[in-house]
């Protein structure tokens, strides 16, 4: 086998053809900042040869200063810069980071640069995507809390004591945790609206008892709309089971969901529905009341009524249609 001595091998064109498939800008400029040669230059700077060039004859104006002021400093001083540049204006163009190297000769004198440059766009674009992730994490988890703040207030306002306070706390936490896992399973973008009815419902009654019946209309919520409308159900859930329909073996309520196209857009019409002797939460002014006549209506931009005629409850809830889609 023989072995070449690497002064009988031409080190400067090994590496150009290397550099040909590795995606790398490299070019290399003269003391006057002209290009002498140069390797894989995107098609955006140049539809042709750069040599020759400096760099304001083939990068835009709104980087290419920039880039020049950090050559010149390299020139004068020897020292490597870096720098991370954009070539288009606004949302457009590519990112780059970008290092540039004096070439010194044997006396120490600075005769040219070279500078290498790598493509960061995707990189850039992760950056961006985890930083409005992260905004929305922050503003939804305010969003919760502030929903969280709001049910400790009401809460403890209307309970007697502190052992029904936690009680109902306890209860209207682990309805919003139910909702919050289902929109946390969708990526954030919500929850379908018969998804919704089961996880509220599977809560309290065992599978398949038929005692809350879903029919109509399955939309998909948005986010805010699932916490609210879960809260909803979990506040209708609980009175129907202390004294309502549900309270009593055999008792039924029914959800139904609608699409109503009227003259102020498409709102979702859903209505809660149960044969009861009792007013229950129609007639004791405590959260409940409050939760489903106020804080879910106000929270989608929505109107809320009660009815509880002829032994028949009745909730109807009105949600515009920017809260979900059909």
């Amino acid at each position: 086998m023989n072995f070449h001595s690497p002064h009988s091998i031409d080190v400067g064109s090994a590496l150009l053809r290397a550099l040909r498939h590795s995606g790398i800008v490299v070019f290399y400029q003269s003391s006057d900042l002209r290009v002498v040669w140069a390797q894989n230059v995107p098609e955006t700077w140049s539809d042709g040869d750069i040599v020759g060039r400096t760099d304001a004859e083939f990068l835009p104006a709104s980087v290419a200063d920039r880039i020049l002021e950090r050559k010149r400093l390299v020139l004068a001083s020897g020292a490597p810069e870096a720098l991370e540049f954009r070539d288009g204006v606004d949302d457009g163009g590519r990112w780059y980071d970008m290092w540039i190297d004096a070439d010194a000769g044997e006396e120490g004198e600075v005769r040219g640069i070279v500078t290498t440059v790598v493509e960061i766009t995707e990189r850039k674009n992760r950056e961006q995507t985890l930083r409005t992730l992260l905004r929305e994490v922050s503003h939804r988890s305010k969003n919760l809390l502030a929903i969280i703040q709001s049910i400790a207030t009401q809460t403890g306002r209307h309970a007697p004591s502190i052992d029904t306070f936690l009680q109902r706390f306890r209860g209207r936490l682990q309805s919003l945790a139910s909702s919050q896992d289902l929109v946390t399973s969708s990526n954030w973008r919500g929850a379908m609206l018969s998804e919704l009815v089961d996880g509220q419902v599977s809560r309290y009654r065992d599978d398949g008892d038929g005692g809350v019946r879903f029919r109509g209309r399955d939309v998909h919520l948005n986010p805010n709309a699932a916490l609210h409308i879960g809260l909803a159900l979990h506040e209708l859930l609980v009175n129907s089971m202390s004294h309502g329909a549900l309270a009593s073996p055999g008792g039924r309520a029914d959800v139904t969901s609608v699409i109503d196209e009227g003259a102020n857009g498409s709102r979702l019409v859903l209505v809660w529905t149960e044969k009861t002797q009792a007013h229950g939460i129609a007639q004791e002014k405590r959260f409940g009341s409050v939760a489903l006549e106020r804080v879910v209506p106000q929270s989608l931009d929505g109107e809320a009524h009660f009815d509880t005629a002829d032994g028949e409850l009745v909730y109807r809830l009105e949600v515009p249609s920017h809260n979900f889609e059909a």
